[in-house]
């Protein structure tokens, strides 16, 4: 355990001596062959072992890595099957796993922990509750978990798939890869790690490898829920119209609950629904097919079905009665997220910025995209991205994990901003250069890129700390059209603030709030970049917003619509054609519905003009 492998061997190799009908001392023996690389000993001893008892679960999974490590990686494959048979726990992790998977999470846990009271190694057990761990966003949780279980089994595939999904959740994606490439070697017929594969090469760019992986999950397992339609998704990230449309509507026949094909068709924005649809969705509406989770999708997209016909009022209540679903899905306590604005802005005040002059990571390429969903930040972004200096990414989950790390940091789980406000130097400049670290897999070269979550905003001192040469920008559009365009947009996950009018006008204020402090803290640092006034004097905006990030002006940045690149945002079909101001203003069509928004908006719609 401590890695002095020489030491170990000469122990291990005196116990064997004296003691020859020792097993579980064998089994060590041959794993610690292994670390020495004699990886014939330690085949030789695990088979002379396995031959006097089959049954020794903790032999097989040995038996497997070194199987790996030989080259032959099917005979590793049963070996680990051998291992989960011969399990003393194996009744107890499968009902484990099986009331974690029917959302059980407390009985799931409970039985995970009995497991590892009486095996704190037991490697099935650490995988479980590391996935526990990771469900409930305790990522650092998560890895200390599978790092234990990688002590154990290096090529096990149930810790690499699990390692695999832990590292693309938290960012890390060149390693998420490693792992989930080492559990394919072993189970290459497995849909769920052809599937997280498909998800990393997503977030790497690699959109045409993202749709091979698909197609490969496909095959192996045709009717793995959701497959069809992500491949529909990322031809649409391809900008490949047709063949999405033609997917999602293959989705639809295969299952007539296809709620999710649905709100996809409706996110084209310019599809138009023929009545045939609209009654097909009107009528899963009517029978309560596939429960509230599908409502909520058809909801969504009867709402767009019918503003496309400016049925304005009958819009509205699909969209009120989709939101009003969602919203008790996923519930967004909005006290707790001003008292989190309201924290942000008393612990990182001037004395923290003080502090922080001259730390961090001094680099330059990074460019931070904040401010709220719908608000333009895709469009800035593909503008970027049209310069020949600049890497256009995507949605990075950076940030937020660190933020996360930080919050963790106390035992309620709500040390951030406090944590930041007190950290060393040391860690800011370490956060900076992992950062850069972490994203360099997604950049092609150029010297600057893009990192476009607009729920950054909230994070701009941890940004300034760890990178105070990045650049940041905040895009603003006028708070009625915002939140209207947020209330009325499917959001799969991560936004879940958007479900109520007047919880989005609270929310709203708090953005303006924590920007208002930055200005205060940090004059000049971060560039407010109007939605309205890019769309009417572009050439005026693309040059400030250029000279901003230091970068000479590119006609190309104006014929941004022209650029080839994989959009995966709600915008990608809107960024692909050439800008329009129909959207300036557009809430005015909903004026009498969206009464309560504004209402709650009270007096900071004074700051922007009237459209």
């Amino acid at each position: 355990m401590q890695e002095n492998v020489a030491g170990a061997l000469a122990a291990l190799e005196r116990a064997v001596r004296a003691a020859p009908d020792c097993l579980t001392a064998r089994i060590d023996l041959a794993r610690a062959y292994r670390k020495a690389e004699r990886t014939e000993a330690a085949y030789a001893e695990l088979r002379g072992v396995l031959r006097r008892d089959s049954s020794l679960h903790l032999g097989w999974l040995a038996l497997g890595d070194v199987l790996v490590d030989l080259g032959r990686p099917a005979d590793a494959r049963q070996a680990f099957r051998r291992a989960q048979v011969s399990d003393p726990f194996a009744d107890q992790v499968s009902r484990a796993y099986e009331a974690f998977g029917s959302g059980r999470t407390a009985v799931a846990e409970r039985l995970f922990r009995d497991i590892l009271e009486l095996d704190a190694s037991h490697v099935g057990a650490l995988c479980g509750l590391a996935a526990i761990c990771r469900g409930a966003a305790r990522v650092a949780d998560a890895e200390r978990l599978l790092r234990h279980a990688a002590r154990q089994t290096e090529h096990a595939p149930l810790v690499c798939r699990g390692m695999g999904q832990m590292l693309l959740e938290a960012g890390r994606l060149a390693e998420a890869e490693a792992a989930v490439l080492r559990a394919l070697l072993v189970e290459p017929d497995s849909p769920r790690c052809w599937i997280i594969l498909a998800t990393i090469n997503g977030r790497m760019q690699r959109p045409e490898a993202a749709l091979a992986s698909y197609r490969e999950a496909e095959r192996i397992s045709p009717d793995e829920p959701l497959v069809h339609l992500s491949i529909g998704h990322v031809l649409k990230t391809l900008g490949r119209r047709a063949e999405c449309e033609r997917v999602y509507h293959e989705c639809i026949a295969r299952d007539a609950v296809a709620g999710e094909a649905y709100v996809s068709l409706a996110e084209l924005k310019n599809y138009e629904f023929t009545p045939g649809e609209i009654g097909a969705m009107e009528g899963l509406l009517a029978g309560g097919t596939g429960g509230e989770s599908n409502a909520v999708r058809l909801h969504f997209a009867l709402g767009r079905a019918h503003e496309q016909r400016g049925s304005t009022s009958s819009a509205f209540a699909h969209y009120a009665a989709g939101n009003r679903l969602r919203g008790r899905e996923s519930p967004f306590d909005f006290a707790s997220f001003e008292l989190q604005s309201r924290r942000v802005i008393a612990y990182l005040g001037q004395a923290f910025f003080t502090a922080a002059a001259g730390g961090g990571l001094a680099d330059q390429a990074p460019i931070f995209i904040v401010g709220l969903p719908r608000s333009g930040s895709t469009l800035v972004e593909q503008i970027l991205a049209s310069h020949p200096a600049v890497d256009g990414t995507m949605e990075l989950p950076n940030i937020p994990a660190y933020v996360r790390e930080l919050e963790q940091l106390n035992v309620r789980g709500d040390a951030y901003p406090h944590s930041l406000a007190v950290a060393p130097p040391a860690v800011l400049k370490a956060l900076g250069r992992r950062y850069l670290r972490e994203t360099a897999p997604l950049r092609s070269g150029r010297l600057r890129f893009t990192d476009k979550l607009p729920n950054n905003f909230l994070h701009v001192g941890l940004i300034h700390a760890i990178l105070p040469q990045a650049t940041i920008i905040d895009v603003r559009r006028h708070p009625l059209d915002a939140c209207f365009s947020c209330f009325k947009q499917y959001f799969a996950a991560g936004q879940s603030f958007t479900y109520d009018l007047e919880g989005l006008g609270r929310y709203y204020r708090c953005y303006l709030d924590v920007m208002d402090h930055w200005d205060g803290m940090l004059p000049g640092r971060v560039l407010h970049v109007s939605y309205e006034d890019l769309v009417r004097a572009p050439d005026e905006q693309v040059r400030r917003l250029l000279a901003h990030c230091g970068l000479e002006f590119d006609a190309r940045c104006l014929e941004f619509h022209r650029t080839q690149r994989p959009v995966r945002t709600a915008s990608s079909e809107q960024v692909r054609q050439p800008l329009y101001t129909s959207g300036v203003g557009y809430w005015r069509r909903f004026e009498r519905e969206l009464q309560p928004l504004r209402t709650s908006l009270g007096d900071c719609l004074t700051r922007f003009p009237e459209y």
